[in-house]
């Protein structure tokens, strides 16, 4: 069940019925409460017979529910009698209404209008179609509490996602009128994932609003220049963003992501910063194999903060100083980026040895995915490629749920395996065979389904990349850039005043694990500090890092200190 948000309440954030709702109750309360005062004034005025305020609104009452005028009539001047037949009538009229907008729409099964749940919209996304898990991305997107519209095609699924609380309708992104129930004139931002409909779809949407701002997903690099004709400011291929980064990581022992700010920013303006987050692997045969997270390297050294770990895909945030590093975990650690670049040496130089041979990687899938894989591998990396069609001239054809087609591609004697076959059950059962013909070889995959990412862990592989996740990382790093540090973590870091922290030591505040989230350094007179031994002071800038949730909840409590 997904939790509801009360907190900050706004007209806005209510739906067109509970508006309609709120309307009506106002506007009843308002026009009884003006007739009891006209007529408490006129009983004592015109009547001579003054009385309670309470006795001429249970008179009102009566007289608008047609029940009786009590005690009170009759009435002796004639403004008085047109006021009672005035209230009469108001009330008849006030009867019809309470039944049109109440009593009818309890009982009468009419075709449901998801319009009517909708918030008023400004300034927010719209999304026409979306072809990967839809609730990943929409979660991804409260999670962040950016606003939005999906337009769906299909009627039950918008159903569907409506009854769950999300901002859904039905209708075809196509049509210009559907466009305009999402309030496309007002929207900032267009995400289309919907095949060869995108482009009409597009060409729509921005005949209605030339600024907004367009994302589309396409299965094929190949489109882009055909999408940026259109309207299209970015295309994404997440198969080819995946295989891209799974051949990254399967070149280097122990491998060292720097997480960019996700809205475009250079490495050179991280630089200014002086804070850099970025991701180790804990390969199978690395020194840190083993080893408890407070006897770490990484963990004792003073200038860099270990923020999380994924381990069997998990992510553990906070991290946990017991928690035991195994082959497939990944460290992120932030801090200065000139000492996690001497981390990473101090570790990786104590397998200097395996770097002076070069890698033989067997790519199994030569779909988009395994194709831009190929494509990022170094030109001193030895690979062999397997895939069933020969018509895509792998070095092996064949089936890679065999243990002979892998035997044939050298799996055996292959120090990575990159699996970007399209299907999640194939690539299940592959890297479970590969784990049985070699204990040695490093395995990273591809999976659709964000659910399926534990499972590739339990098979035997390294580090899982789920095309759902990544897909919905990449559209909240469009939508939220500069507090999304990488849309393929769940890691975000945020600048803020260090005032309601001060007196306190990072090294302190690094340990407070309760809080879920981490300190990572000051800035102080245009100089980044991250010594542990460093106390926070009033005028102080902070680097925090933690997930969505945590982050939220930072910013709540700076916010209340």
């Amino acid at each position: 069940m997904r939790e509801l948000r009360l907190e900050g309440l706004h007209p806005r954030d209510l739906t067109q019925r509970q508006r309609l709702l709120l309307v009506f109750v106002v506007s009843l309360a308002s026009v009884v409460l003006f007739f009891t005062l006209v007529y408490n004034w006129g009983m004592a005025a015109l009547e001579n017979r003054p009385q309670s305020v309470f006795r001429s609104f249970q008179t009102v009452v009566e007289t608008m529910t047609t029940t009786g005028f009590g005690a009170d009539s009759p009435w002796a001047t004639p403004v008085m009698n047109v006021l009672m037949v005035t209230i009469q009538l108001t009330g008849v009229v006030i009867g019809f209404v309470t039944l049109r907008i109440l009593v009818i729409p309890l009982f009468e099964r009419t075709p449901l209008n998801l319009d009517d749940r909708l918030t008023t919209k400004n300034d927010h996304v719209v999304i026409a179609e979306y072809q990967r898990d839809t609730y990943v991305l929409l979660d991804e997107l409260e999670e962040l509490d950016v606003d939005y519209v999906l337009v769906e095609s299909d009627e039950e699924e918008a159903k569907r996602l409506s009854d769950d609380g999300y901002q859904a309708i039905n209708g075809d992104p196509e049509e210009r009128s559907d466009l305009d129930r999402a309030s496309i004139g007002q929207a900032s931002l267009l995400i289309t994932d919907a095949g060869d409909k995108t482009a009409s779809i597009v060409l729509t949407a921005l005949e209605a609003n030339e600024g907004l701002r367009v994302i589309s997903f396409t299965e094929s690099t190949r489109r882009r220049a055909a999408l940026a004709e259109v309207g299209v400011d970015r295309s994404v291929a997440p198969h080819a963003l995946i295989g891209q980064r799974l051949a990254e990581k399967a070149t280097t022992p122990v491998t060292v992501d720097r997480v960019g700010r996700g809205n475009g920013e250079t490495d050179e303006a991280a630089d200014e910063d002086g804070i850099d987050i970025r991701e180790i692997l804990v390969r199978r045969d690395s020194p840190l194999h083993g080893v408890r997270v407070r006897d770490s390297p990484v963990a004792a050294h003073p200038n860099l903060t270990l923020v999380a770990g994924w381990f069997d895909g998990e992510l553990r945030l906070p991290l946990s100083f017991d928690d035991v590093l195994t082959p497939n975990t990944v460290l992120v650690v932030a801090g200065p980026g000139r000492e996690i670049d001497e981390m990473t040496n101090e570790i990786s130089g104590v397998r200097s040895r395996r770097l002076q041979t070069p890698s033989r990687v067997v790519v199994a899938g030569l779909g988009e995915g395994g194709a831009a894989a190929i494509e990022a591998l170094s030109d001193g990396v030895s690979v062999t490629t397997v895939d069933e069609a020969a018509t895509r001239t792998p070095d092996v054809v064949g089936d890679v749920t065999e243990p002979e087609t892998l035997r044939d591609a050298g799996i055996e004697d292959a120090s990575a395996l990159i699996v970007t076959v399209g299907d999640d059950s194939i690539a299940l059962l592959t890297v479970a065979i590969a784990r049985s013909l070699s204990a040695d070889v490093e395995i990273l995959t591809r999976v659709t389904d964000a659910a399926k990412a534990r499972a590739a862990f339990r098979a035997g592989a390294d580090y899982v990349l789920s095309t759902q996740r990544v897909s919905a990382r990449l559209v909240a790093a469009e939508v939220y850039g500069e507090r999304v540090m990488d849309p393929i973590s769940q890691i975000r870091l945020v600048r803020a005043d260090a005032g309601p922290f001060a007196g306190e030591v990072l090294a302190d505040a690094r340990r407070n694990t309760e809080r879920g989230w981490t300190v990572v350094g000051v800035s102080r007179d245009g100089t980044v500090l991250t010594d542990e031994r460093t106390r926070i002071e009033v005028g102080d800038e902070m680097f925090v890092a933690g997930s969505d949730e945590a982050i939220q909840a930072f910013e709540r409590e700076a916010g209340d200190s």
